[in-house]
């Protein structure tokens, strides 16, 4: 070690504790931030209903009528046959019997994931109500007509953006997308009917369903619902 290299008054020695004020700046920063506003709602396990799907239609109903900003967007993890889990945001597009659904490239990395491991899980929150959910289980892709019309139901900016393709893909240059983006956006009003093959629509049958509350006295409630045969078990989890 050269001499006065430990030194308080060194260059590396300054630098450190820049570090580690700006670590402690940004910790106390975010022990400091709010979490749930007051006047959160309530929920009562005793009068959930027997099913999640009709209880997550309820709070989503109720997210888009506090007027939660995007309410509809959810986390998707995957991981494919290596393990690797991935996460990103995507758009709820139903809920039904079959699942909750959402669609994307079957090429893409998602898409790949699920080819290799059909598995996954979505998590929405609600801050403004205090609530999230979390949901589980396998997924399969839908019949070809069902995507295609998933497909055709988006916008012309959407359908362009999923026609460019190579998702995840090394870019050059932003340039080198602007002009993928406007040839894909051309053929698209050219043709409306054009389709994207590897577009595909997609249902995560659920095996679990956790509803989490929080409420104005800092307590939480987590509801599970779990898949027995055709019926649901519910019960609560300690938070």
């Amino acid at each position: 070690m050269s001499a006065g290299a430990g030194r308080a008054d060194s260059p590396a020695s300054h630098a450190g504790n820049d570090r580690t004020d700006e670590s402690s700046s940004l910790r106390d920063r975010l022990r400091a931030l709010p979490t749930f506003a007051p006047g959160l709602p309530v929920l009562d396990p005793g009068a959930a209903p027997s099913d999640p799907v009709t209880l997550f239609r309820t709070w989503i109903e109720e997210a888009i009528d506090a007027g939660v900003p995007l309410p509809h967007a959810m986390t998707l993890a995957t991981a494919g046959a290596s393990g690797e889990v991935q996460a990103r945001t995507v758009i709820l597009k139903d809920v039904d019997p079959s699942g909750w659904w959402f669609a994307t490239g079957s090429s893409s990395p998602k898409g790949r994931d699920l080819a290799e491991n059909p598995y996954a899980a979505l998590t929405f929150l609600w801050p403004p109500l205090g609530r999230q959910v979390r949901v589980i289980g396998p997924v399969a892709p839908a019949a070809p007509a069902t995507s295609t019309a998933d497909f055709l139901a988006r916008s012309e900016g959407s359908r362009a953006a999923a026609l460019v393709g190579h998702q995840s893909e090394a870019l050059a240059s932003r340039q080198e997308y602007r002009d993928a983006f406007a040839g894909a956006l051309a053929r698209v009003q050219r043709d409306p009917t054009l389709v994207e093959p590897a577009w595909t629509a997609y249902a995560l049958a659920p095996t679990s369903v956790e509803f989490w509350q929080a409420s104005d006295d800092g307590g939480q409630t987590r509801l599970r619902y779990r898949a027995v045969g055709h019926d649901w078990e519910k019960g609560l989890l300690w938070p």
